[in-house]
């Protein structure tokens, strides 16, 4: 995967606390779809789970939790123009979680998490993300700090940007189990394609180097 960001990141009062990101344009999802948003780069990575809103809602059980804090009556699952676009900036015709101004959404998760990543687009001022565990804020980020690498500039937008942002915990201390989406003043933030990891899913081999390691294991046996 090749990012195309920088790195945002979090010290408080000389920790080692951090959390990190990147934004690429995604990939093309299962069996090649590409009318369904961008997906992350890892979503077929071994302990990698998607939830791509398609069926029409945001889960209310199970791993992750979404809570929505909806002020506006607005804010919803739904299928617009407005639906974070592809890899490539294709049309996505699926359905996209959207909240409005003064509103949010909580993902409530089971397990603490070292990765989350998301389809986010198309990005407009006001969008904020945190995570946190429990009730502790670990690292907010807001339109200022991923707009300006924005890899897609999706011609169904106008032109405003699209792209995958993958977060990071860098350490045990940074793990979250809650992620908490607003969006400030007009617009809206829409997001798709929500991925979650328990492990940093960059330093999951892939399968066939896993292959290689237990053919070069059983090479050293038989000597």
């Amino acid at each position: 995967m090749v990012a195309v960001s920088a790195i945002a990141a979090l010290s408080q009062a000389g920790s080692a606390q951090a959390i990190t990101f990147d934004i690429t344009r995604g990939v093309a999802g299962p069996n090649g779809v590409t009318n369904q948003g961008a997906y992350s780069d890892y979503w077929n990575k071994k302990g990698t789970t998607t939830i791509d809103f398609n069926s029409g809602a945001a889960p209310t059980t199970g791993f992750a939790k979404y809570t929505f804090q909806n002020n506006s009556g607005v804010s919803s699952v739904r299928s617009d123009r407005w639906a974070p676009a592809g890899a490539n900036g294709e049309i996505n015709d699926g359905k996209y979680l959207a909240v409005f101004q003064g509103d949010s959404v909580t993902i409530d998760l089971q397990k603490s998490l070292k990765y989350f990543g998301m389809d986010w687009g198309a990005i407009s001022s006001g969008n904020i993300f945190s995570f946190f565990m429990g009730d502790r804020l670990i690292k907010s980020f807001s339109t200022s700090d991923v707009n300006p690498v924005a890899p897609v500039r999706a011609a169904q937008h106008g032109g405003e940007g699209n792209g995958y942002l993958h977060f990071y915990s860098e350490s045990n201390k940074d793990m979250f189990n809650r992620i908490v989406i607003t969006q400030k003043g007009g617009g809206g933030f829409e997001s798709d394609n929500h991925s979650f990891n328990v492990v940093d899913p960059r330093k999951v081999p892939e399968p066939t180097a896993v292959l290689g390691l237990v053919a070069a294991g059983g090479a050293l046996l038989l000597k």
